[in-house]
């Protein structure tokens, strides 16, 4: 069987997710995953949304079909196109735009809700910090992220960094509220769920 933490080793920049997309990269189950469907089912979601590094756009299309205004990001444009694609066979007016997460203040948007599905488990320590200063940028006060990353209970050392409940309450110790972090799970194509961190984060 293919190791998904073996494809991920060294995947670092746009372009190394790009090529993912000449097939079907084995984060894209095409639909949302469950620990994202069941915040969308409970009304957690609200407001504007943001899913950051979006991939094909199930979150925001997900929280489209909920009646909310949706956005989506990545630094893919095969991911985006496709996401646009999806929206405009779903007749959803989701927007999707080939944007650099560590960019969003050039948006000149805010959101009431962001989704983060493996995209903070890529980053390095300076590049998370400035990903969490350019999210404060662009969420209202009382807005909501909910993140999903890879645990430090997944096993084998190589692909996306696990990330530790620490680690992430570290990471949104200033101008945050850490409401939870409980044990999810990502879904693959390729193999059994990823053990994972579901983060509910409220911007103050």
């Amino acid at each position: 069987m293919v190791d998904f933490e073996d494809i991920l080793e060294g995947m670092h920049t746009p372009e190394d997710f790009e090529a993912f997309y000449a097939g079907t990269p084995p984060w894209d189950i095409g639909r949302p995953q469950p620990a994202f469907l069941r915040l969308a089912e409970s009304g957690a979601l609200r407001g504007r949304v943001l899913d950051v590094g979006c991939g094909t756009g199930e979150h925001a299309l997900m929280a489209a079909r909920l009646g909310l205004e949706s956005v989506g990001i990545d630094a893919a444009p095969s991911a985006i196109a496709i996401a646009q694609r999806k929206a405009k066979a779903q007749g959803l007016a989701t927007r999707f735009l080939v944007w650099n997460a560590l960019s969003l203040t050039s948006l000149g948007e805010e959101f009431d809700t962001v989704l983060d599905c493996g995209l903070f488990h890529v980053f390095n320590d300076e590049d998370r910090r400035s990903f969490v200063q350019n999210l404060a940028a662009v969420m209202r006060p009382d807005s909501r992220y909910f993140m999903l990353c890879f645990s430090e209970h997944q096993p084998g050392e190589t692909g996306p960094r696990r990330i530790t409940q620490a680690e992430i309450r570290v990471s949104f110790d200033d101008a945050w509220h850490v409401d939870s972090i409980e044990p999810a799970t990502i879904e693959i194509t390729i193999g059994p769920p990823v053990l994972a961190w579901l983060a509910s984060v409220t911007r103050t």
